[in-house]
């Protein structure tokens, strides 16, 4: 009987740690039911291993409003990865209801917990999540054009990881070497590559985090989920951590973290916000006033549209990415005609010719601090690219005509000299 009664007590304690992080209720509310939730179907438990382990499962929600397909968001739940069947508290009142509302499909799957096994495995089950995804586009109305990811907690530390791992098979620090992306499931030929990722209160840098201890047993949360503890152990801690992964062609990231979260410290957004914006990385950063972790008062209507709108625009740029990229193949999109003749017809004065980014950077400053495209000419009036980084580092050398967009509708012509 004493036994049974310990036991209880530790599965409760687990539960409170997981489900009710903040003083107001675990994330934002208790998650365990979908009354907030409006969508058209629901496909439950749904195997992505193919080994029908219960924590290989999956639940599919498609919006209300009926569609060809969907933009989808995989969002992970967070319980320091002591969890293993936790799918169904996965944030469904909050993010999950909000992604659902603006018309992207939520796919929330379960992962094996520390106990099942460790780093990287969990790694393993995500990326298997996201090819899971990609092979059922069809079965599941999924429009894979879109994939992104999002987590709270010790599920935003995976979904990062996903986010900073693209096209690494390794991850090495030291004399440690971890595979980064694994053989669970049949879909292991499709990539695993995201567009977008969503962070709420996430552990990044969990070498460098207050550790949480583990009142299961002895240690901490994040020794058990990496198999040692951190002192003397380094390098298995920085393989398990993205700040270490970030680079340049890392996918959009935006942040959310409470300044009064006593569990996660707020230093982990910041830090791996610091390193997304050293990296050049779209990234934004929400610090929410008095926010806990996993309190209500992280998921307000100005929260949850902040994230809706960041994954919007970075569809919107995708897709511009595309189709720029298509016009410079094919030439076959109009283009800047404005632009192009500026270039075409040298109206530019001559000595006007900008060698370096820096010595241009007063002219990109009267844009403002919103997004700018850049479209690239030729003298001849050609269209030669199209991107959101002013870069020369693939043109030849030459003398180009350079047009940069802001959103806001300024529009400023420049010359810069490739040599």
């Amino acid at each position: 009987m004493r036994r049974m009664v310990m036991v209880a007590g530790l599965f409760m304690a687990v539960s409170a740690f997981a489900q009710w992080g903040g003083n107001n209720g675990g994330f934002g509310g208790q998650q365990s039911g979908n009354d907030k939730m409006e969508y058209s179907e629901k496909f439950a438990d749904v195997n992505y291993a193919g080994d029908s382990k219960g924590y290989h499962n999956l639940d599919i929600y498609l919006p209300k409003e009926s569609k060809d397909s969907y933009p989808v968001v995989i969002h992970t739940y967070g319980s320091a990865w002591s969890m293993n069947n936790y799918k169904g508290s996965a944030d469904l009142n909050t993010i999950c209801a909000a992604l659902l509302k603006a018309g992207y499909a939520v796919v929330t799957p379960n992962h094996r917990s520390a106990s099942d096994a460790i780093y990287p495995a969990q790694l393993h089950d995500l990326k298997a999540v996201v090819r899971f995804v990609r092979g059922n586009a069809a079965k599941y109305k999924f429009d894979t054009s879109f994939v992104a990811m999002s987590g709270f907690s010790s599920g935003g530390h995976l979904s990062s990881l996903v986010a900073t791992t693209c096209g690494l098979k390794e991850g090495k620090s030291g004399s440690v070497t971890v595979d980064l992306v694994g053989d669970v499931g049949e879909f292991t030929s499709f990539g695993t590559c995201i567009d977008a990722v969503s962070l709420w209160s996430a552990p990044t840098d969990i070498y460098l985090m207050n550790p949480i201890n583990n009142f299961m047993g002895s240690g901490t949360y994040e020794g058990a989920f990496i198999g040692v503890e951190r002192e003397g152990n380094k390098d298995k801690w920085n393989v398990a951590s993205s700040p270490y992964y970030v680079s340049e062609d890392d996918p959009p990231v935006i942040l959310f973290h409470g300044t009064s979260d006593k569990t996660v410290n707020i230093e982990q957004s910041e830090m791996m916000y610091d390193s997304l914006q050293k990296h050049h990385v779209e990234s934004k950063f929400v610090r929410v006033s008095g926010g806990e972790h996993g309190s209500s008062n992280m998921y307000t209507s100005e929260t949850l549209g902040e994230m809706v709108s960041f994954f919007d625009k970075a569809r919107e740029a995708k897709a511009a990415k595309v189709v720029a990229q298509d016009t410079v193949a094919n030439d076959t999109i109009a283009r800047d005609t404005t632009a192009a003749d500026t270039a075409k017809n040298d109206t530019v004065p001559p000595g006007i010719v900008y060698d370096t980014l820096p010595d241009v950077l007063p002219v990109l400053g009267s844009l403002g601090a919103v997004p700018v495209t850049y479209e690239i000419y030729g003298l001849d009036g050609s269209l030669v690219a199209r991107s959101s980084m002013l870069d020369l580092s693939r043109l030849k050398a030459g003398v180009y005509c350079v047009v940069a967009k802001s959103q806001n509708g300024v529009r400023k012509v420049f010359r810069m000299a490739k040599k």
